[in-house]
């Protein structure tokens, strides 16, 4: 796939909220639709908002979300489903299952991958480690160092996956978790740049294994006014990132951003807000041996 094409028609799309295009319309053997959905910063919202009239009133919950999933998936043929962390802390639920509800829940609606959000953190590492024993789904990040503690046994900086022609990496990168986390429940982890760890994991899944496309599944934060690190930031200093998938600042996007990167070519960066109440969609299209291109991007209210 030739990157700045794939962009270029990214940008004339105009990144707005257009209805997806089946995948019967591009029905070729020489043409791959992949369809991304992803959520960010879910903090155990399992059920709706309760309906006390307030602006959420009966939005979101787990049930939806899934109906959505399912219908995309009967739709389409090639989907990934992400998440950019804070998968914990909220509701009652965690507090009384200590996660197990929402990892038990990811793992029924598929995921295939997620990051690690500072609020994953709230019951120490031991208890993440017994969560995501269990996911089935692995927890993506490549600049926070885990070699002394359990954590590196189910963690991973990226993931491929395999889609019809298609091949995506998918890495994660987090954000500062000193002043954010107590000591005592991070232990040993450390953390590092983001924006080099990021481009050296890119440059891997870009160069050396060939990926068509590069996902970042980011909990950094949309922009700052300060000096942190951001997914504008993380964007406007890399190159090979086609994609930036954030979390962590709640921002409720009505539709992706475009930011240039190092060599002056557009990365998409998209987050859905909070607590599940939307789903991020984005149907992407492939031809052999010609350049991809975004046929829309679609950030839907789970309701």
């Amino acid at each position: 796939m030739k990157r700045r094409a794939f962009l270029k028609n990214t940008t004339a799309s105009g990144l707005g909220l257009f209805m997806p295009i089946p995948a019967s319309m591009l029905m070729t053997e020489n043409i791959t639709q992949v369809t991304i959905l992803h959520t960010n910063d879910v903090h155990s919202r399992i059920d709706p908002f309760p309906m006390d009239g307030s602006r959420n009133a009966g939005r979101g919950g787990a049930a939806r979300r899934a109906s959505i999933i399912e219908r995309v998936r009967s739709q389409e043929e090639h989907v990934i489903l992400l998440d950019s962390g804070d998968i914990f802390q909220g509701t009652p639920y965690f507090n009384y299952f200590g996660g197990e509800l929402e990892i038990q829940l990811m793992k029924m609606m598929k995921y295939d991958a997620s990051t690690i959000g500072n609020h994953d953190f709230d019951n120490g590492i031991d208890a993440l480690v017994t969560q995501m024993k269990k996911a089935g789904f692995p927890m993506l990040n490549c600049n926070y160092d885990y070699s002394d503690n359990g954590l590196a046994e189910v963690t991973k900086e990226y993931k491929v996956i395999q889609k019809g022609e298609v091949k995506i990496g998918v890495f994660g990168v987090g954000i500062k978790l000193e002043g954010l986390v107590p000591k005592k429940l991070i232990g040993t982890t450390v953390y590092n740049d983001p924006i080099s760890r990021a481009q050296k994991t890119a440059d891997k899944l870009k160069n050396e294994l060939k990926c068509d496309l590069v996902i970042c599944l980011s909990h950094l934060g949309y922009k700052y006014d300060s000096s942190y690190v951001s997914d504008v930031k993380l964007a406007s200093n890399t190159k090979n990132i086609d994609i930036i998938l954030g979390g962590h600042t709640h921002t409720f996007m009505k539709s992706p951003d475009l930011q240039r990167n190092l060599e002056g070519e557009p990365v998409i960066i998209n987050q859905v807000g909070w607590a599940g109440l939307m789903m991020g969609r984005l149907d992407l299209k492939f031809e052999k041996n010609k350049p991809g291109k975004c046929l829309s991007c679609e950030n839907l209210f789970v309701q």
